[in-house]
């Protein structure tokens, strides 16, 4: 009975961090963009 239950919170669990993974390096890439444009503007 329980293990259907920690199956789907261990999925969810594993769902949640490879969303959170890709949101970070989605914002490490437009920090990077934002950063580089800067630079443009500076010189």
């Amino acid at each position: 009975m329980r293990l259907p239950i920690v199956a789907a919170l261990v999925g969810l669990a594993a769902l949640v961090a490879l969303s959170g993974c890709n949101t970070m390096a989605g914002l490490g890439k437009d920090l990077e963009r934002a950063g580089e444009k800067i630079q443009e503007k500076a010189r």
